[in-house]
């Protein structure tokens, strides 16, 4: 079971994929991780991926799906597993689909996660993290006691830079121009299946459930 994960910045990715890969026993793959992974590793694909990066440059999209196709053939992915941020263009998804083949496996659920804009900024600006010892909180969803205080150590709480409203605007729009498209894409591949994200979590997870229970 090959499944893709899509949905604009704050609709909860992270969180249903920790769900998804318990309950279906899939591998989580996300491609910033395994591309440091073959950096670190030297491999061949590793070393090619190194060159573009030690010169800032982006690692070209054939170069990561090739990437992404040796960690699936890699002996813990045998039942699957959960692509979550890849494909993010559909360029990436053509070399994607051309490639699957060789490893005889194939997209069979491409989960797209929908949330009004208005509820993901509210989610992503809202966000507050202690400066003393990390922890999370949210003015709404996980307000802490005191005003701007950390419950756990008394620390200042602060908004990061990436939750500003101007840098999730641009996200957003980033999202909008190039990952977008892939709706099109695997809606006319008939894999594609809408997920309202703007449920409470765990409904959110049992729509999801049953979308996948059906493969």
């Amino acid at each position: 079971m090959l499944i893709i994960l899509l949905g604009p910045p704050g609709a909860g990715k992270g969180t249903q994929a920790e769900k998804i890969v318990e309950k279906f026993s899939l591998v989580y793959i996300a491609t910033g991780d395994i591309l440091r992974k073959a950096v670190k590793e030297g491999s061949t694909l590793g070393r090619k991926a190194r060159e573009y990066m030690d010169q800032g440059q982006l690692v070209p999209d054939n170069l990561v799906v090739e990437i992404v196709r040796d960690r699936l053939m890699e002996p813990d992915c045998v039942n699957g597993a959960l692509l979550d941020g890849f494909p993010r263009t559909v360029d990436q998804a053509v070399f994607l689909e051309q490639v699957l083949p060789d490893i005889e496996t194939q997209v069979d659920r491409v989960l797209l996660i929908e949330v009004d804009e208005n509820e993901l900024i509210e989610r992503l600006t809202g966000r507050r993290v202690c400066g003393d010892c990390g922890a999370s909180f949210h003015v709404k969803y996980k307000p802490p006691r005191v005003r701007n205080v950390c419950d756990q150590c008394g620390g200042d709480l602060y908004q990061r830079d990436d939750d500003s409203l101007a840098t999730v605007t641009e996200r957003l729009e980033v999202y909008k121009n190039q990952t977008e498209p892939l709706v099109e894409f695997y809606e006319g591949r008939g894999v594609l299946e809408k997920i309202d994200g703007n449920q409470d979590i765990d409904d959110v997870s049992d729509q999801i459930n049953s979308a996948l229970e059906k493969l």
